[in-house]
């Protein structure tokens, strides 16, 4: 597995390692599993992306004579 060299401040450096320490492990471990929650984190995003355009997408089917909320420009329908 290659390495990887990553630079801190010194002031970045104590805040990492109190957050590695504040979950219990150690700094290796701390910004492997941030990477890969990162990972995670994206890919739960894109899943929620897709679904929402897809209810977005019944919604406006199903209510076509609405008037979307980014189209109001004042008035009881803006709010």
């Amino acid at each position: 597995m290659p390495s990887l060299n990553v630079s801190f401040t010194p002031e970045e450096l104590e805040g990492v390692r109190a957050a590695a320490a504040a979950e219990g492990k150690s700094l290796k471990t701390y910004l492997h599993d941030l990477g890969v929650r990162e990972q995670q984190r994206r890919q739960f995003v894109a899943g929620a992306v897709e679904w929402a355009d897809r209810l977005r997408e019944e919604f406006g089917q199903a209510f076509s004579d609405e008037i979307a909320p980014s189209e109001r420009t004042s008035g009881a329908d803006a709010a």
